[in-house]
């Protein structure tokens, strides 16, 4: 049986692109080909592709209370389906150019929740919708205290609007499971606390 991951960026021949749309965010539409696995090479073709950039997201966990911190916020990708456009989502930021993960992770647990995360544990990196998107993912759990955690948060020059909510852990696990949660970075990184939370709770790295 052939093995996976045969073929490799170079493999690709992009035979033109160009930028189709500049806002917010970036469209570019690229025409392109690429071998097939049957050894034949793909005719070329069209796709548009979002550009954006890397971000990075934390679970804030305090595991002596064994409580989380999750962010209330309005989600406009979330409007017109039957269901708040309101989410339950991680502490969240765009990544900066000569910013690690790290930084981007203090950054934004202070700008959205007021937190200081005293340890960060790498869960994973995602890609977000590779389909179309080349945004990926840098996922970790930031461990705090919750004993003055909560409140309204946001920079309010960049339209943001943060409740931040504490929850038991095992209530916040039970939404991702009940469809309450159903963003990816959270529901990836509550399904890790799930399998990792004993661990945490007897101080094991």
């Amino acid at each position: 049986m052939t093995e996976p991951f045969q073929f490799k960026d170079s493999d690709v021949r992009i035979e033109k692109r160009e930028t189709v749309f500049q806002g917010f965010f970036r469209m570019d539409k690229l025409w392109l080909t690429h071998p097939r696995f049957d050894g034949r090479d793909m005719p070329v073709f069209t796709r548009e592709l979002f550009i954006r950039g890397d971000a990075t997201c934390v679970l804030p966990y305090d595991c002596e209370r064994d409580e989380v911190v999750l962010l209330e916020q309005f989600r406009l990708g979330a409007l017109g389906r039957s269901q708040s456009p309101w989410l339950l989502e991680l502490v969240a930021g765009m990544n900066e150019e000569g910013e690690s993960p790290e930084d981007v992770a203090q950054r934004e647990g202070q700008e959205e929740a007021g937190l200081t995360f005293s340890r960060l544990d790498k869960i994973c990196d995602y890609l977000v919708s590779p389909g179309g998107s080349t945004e990926m993912i840098h996922l970790y759990c930031g461990h705090i205290s919750t004993r003055d955690a909560g409140g309204l948060y946001g920079m309010e020059h960049e339209h943001e609007d943060i409740q931040a909510h504490v929850f038991p852990a095992e209530e916040a696990i039970a939404m991702i499971h009940d469809g309450s949660i159903n963003n990816a970075a959270a529901i990836i990184a509550l399904q890790w606390l799930e399998l990792n939370r004993s661990r945490l709770r007897e101080g094991k790295q």
